[in-house]
């Protein structure tokens, strides 16, 4: 067993937005953190939600912001989709795609003839993230649904990292049509579904996989479900008042300020403990309240602060016994 957290697994599997990259431009330190796996003999995989690219076009976005990756190594909400629906549906029928032209051509590349309008009687409806995407087509898949099509969704995140902030994911575009049709997508293929992680595992015949994401309701929620280790990242989208109100299905086994977590010993990460310091943080409780104090890394208070907060102290009853407490305190309440 290595000493490093990543050493103590078989497979790496990276979400990307958020953990990898953000939009278009790498994050610091994940370029270095695939390099120091691979030379380690670590297998890796990514595996993402975005249905806008296909595994090979993801591949070359990472490769040309100089984090290498294979086709194979990539598994997309896209792809997964289109295998779905091909095992569901006879060769040639008309699939209706709400999304980008990625989309477009795993469905057609799994036998299956995209279609653009409910004249053309899809039997089923596929709805993806597109940048495109607009109130023609979102009107043509609700007329479909409504006729009888089966409605998939790739996935059903609610927003998209971004260096602005978060923007509107697949979920709010999947929202408009919940809301003009009255119910849900029939089937709900990417994460927080288990099944990207464990073909993942599958291929790599992995028997000690770890997820590596940045949103808890979809990353760690996915990991948990597919019965997995999972390290929570804070450079997307959950943020540290997010983990401290996780409930048990979104709670991650480690959490790091970054992907360099990977390579710190699994101790200085891990969520479950019960312990009262932490890298320089103290914590003290008394019934249902508690104070934090000390000073360090924030994650190492977040850590402790963890423990308390889902074994039933409300965040709101942590005091500062520091002002380096009362800054992380007043910060993650913001």
């Amino acid at each position: 067993m290595s000493d490093h957290l990543a050493g103590g697994y078989d497979l790496v599997v990276f979400d990307l937005d958020g953990v990898v990259f953000l939009i278009d431009k790498p994050i610091p330190g994940a370029a270095e953190a695939v390099e120091r796996l691979r030379s380690d003999g670590t297998p890796i995989a990514y595996a993402t939600n975005n249905a806008s690219r296909r595994s090979a076009d993801v591949a070359a976005l990472l490769t040309g912001m100089g984090v290498s990756a294979a086709p194979a190594e990539v598994l997309t909400s896209a792809g997964a989709s289109a295998a779905l629906l091909a095992e569901r549906l006879p060769a040639g029928a008309p699939v209706l795609v709400v999304g980008a032209e990625a989309l477009r051509a795993e469905v057609r590349d799994a036998g299956l003839v995209p279609v653009a309008s409910a004249e053309d009687e899809p039997v089923a409806v596929v709805q993806g993230y597109g940048p495109e995407v607009g109130w023609k087509i979102l009107s043509e898949a609700a007329l479909a649904v409504r006729a009888g099509a089966t409605w998939i969704a790739t996935n059903t995140d609610r927003t998209l990292p971004s260096p602005r902030g978060p923007l509107p994911g697949n979920g709010s575009l999947v929202a408009v049509l919940r809301t003009a049709l009255d119910r849900d997508p029939d089937v709900v293929v990417g994460k927080p579904q288990p099944g990207l992680f464990t073909t993942a595992a599958t291929l790599s015949k992995a028997e000690r996989p770890l997820v590596v994401g940045d949103r808890l309701d979809t990353d760690i929620e996915g990991a948990v479900r597919a019965g997995m280790d999972s390290l929570l990242v804070l450079t997307g989208v959950s943020g540290p008042a997010d983990l401290l109100a996780a409930p048990p299905e979104r709670r991650p086994t480690y959490v790091a300020a970054d992907l360099s977590g990977l390579f710190r010993p699994s101790d200085e990460a891990r969520l479950l403990g019960s312990g009262t310091e932490a890298g320089g943080w103290r914590v003290a409780r008394s019934g249902d309240r508690a104070v934090l104090e000390g000073a360090g890394e924030p994650v190492d208070a977040l850590r402790l602060l963890c423990a308390l907060t889902w074994d039933g102290v409300s965040f709101a009853a942590v005091e500062a016994g520091s002002p380096e407490a009362g800054g992380l305190l007043e910060a993650w309440s913001a």
